[in-house]
């Protein structure tokens, strides 16, 4: 399963089993659990923030700290890697699960997604030490030029929030 899930093909893995919580078990036996939290950020313009970190677009998130919610942390988080001051949590989207590995460690990242809004005109400044060198606010006539420059998550959490009709692209 790991060695499958690492191959650069392969975007997407589906596990079938009778009992959820034995699969559970089974998986998790193999990964490290990270909780995270984020943000698909809405201008006036009805923009969405996106951020280019390691090579790829988007969106701004992070590892929860001990003793925060999980709205505390994305507001932290987007707040931090993008320089906004004035954010303003709306609704809970969706979460999501990627895996990773550093070195022999293996990592189930569970990211929890918030839909926020800005308004008025706020300085952008990208949190260098999060490896974040631009940041931009994307329309939803140029949405199609980022998002096959993302990481594929970043894809199903735009099209949730265009389903749930929490942005209007």
């Amino acid at each position: 399963m790991i060695h499958e899930m690492q191959q650069a093909h392969i975007r997407t893995g589906v596990f079938y089993h009778p009992d959820l919580n034995e699969l559970k078990k089974a998986v998790l036996k193999k990964f490290s659990v990270i909780r995270a939290a984020g943000g698909a950020v809405r201008n006036d313009f009805n923009e969405i923030l996106m951020i280019f970190r390691r090579g790829k677009w988007d969106l701004p998130k992070g590892k929860l700290d001990l003793g925060e919610t999980l709205e505390e942390c994305a507001l932290r988080e987007v707040k931090e890697e993008t320089g906004l001051k004035d954010v303003m949590l709306n609704s809970f989207l969706t979460v999501t699960y990627h895996t990773y590995h550093e070195g022999t460690k293996y990592v189930l990242k569970e990211s929890h997604w918030f839909t926020m809004n800005v308004s008025g005109e706020q300085t952008l400044t990208p949190q260098i030490e999060e490896d974040i060198s631009e940041i931009r606010w994307v329309g939803s006539h140029e949405i199609n030029f980022y998002l096959p420059k993302a990481f594929p998550l970043i894809t199903d959490i735009i099209e949730t929030a265009k389903e749930k009709k929490l942005i209007a692209f």
